[in-house]
């Protein structure tokens, strides 16, 4: 069974208490137990991290791209200005992976500085604004893309 990384960015850990108006009442709790009923229901393993340090969610990308892990990647703050992991997540593409991009908000309705993404042009797409259901919709996506 393919184990697909979902990773999580910063303040992502405080779901259900950050800006519910934006984020919604769910935690990071809920949000892996549906992530893993999703996986297990497409035949895959699901291992939800989450993390407010840069050099680890590089890290997790390097690990991926090693061990030939697709990944579904919410990087929060970083999506705006970490070209680090950018470079990181291009690394999981040039392995041949899926890599989805998703945010629980729509970016682009929000702050100007939110409207950019430096992850989007290394991602294999992208799923916006859609709160947690944009992840199931990520993981079909992974299911589909390793079925090809």
């Amino acid at each position: 069974m393919t184990t697909v990384l979902v990773v999580n960015g910063p303040n992502l850990g405080r779901l259900g208490v950050r800006q519910p108006d934006v984020y919604g009442k769910q935690d990071l709790a809920e949000l892996t137990r549906l992530c893993t009923q999703w996986g297990q229901d497409l035949g895959l393993t699901v291992e939800v991290r989450q993390t407010d340090d840069e050099a680890e969610m590089i890290g997790w990308m390097h690990e991926a791209a090693d061990n030939g892990n697709p990944v579904v990647m919410n990087p929060a703050a970083f999506t705006h200005y970490s070209y680090g992991l950018a470079d990181a997540a291009h690394m999981v593409g040039d392995a041949g992976l899926p890599l989805m991009e998703v945010h629980i908000s729509n970016p682009s309705a929000r702050d100007e500085f939110r409207k950019r993404s430096v992850i989007s042009a290394v991602a294999t797409g992208t799923i916006t604004g859609l709160g947690f259901y944009g992840y199931r919709l990520a993981l079909e996506a992974v299911a589909e893309l390793i079925r090809q």
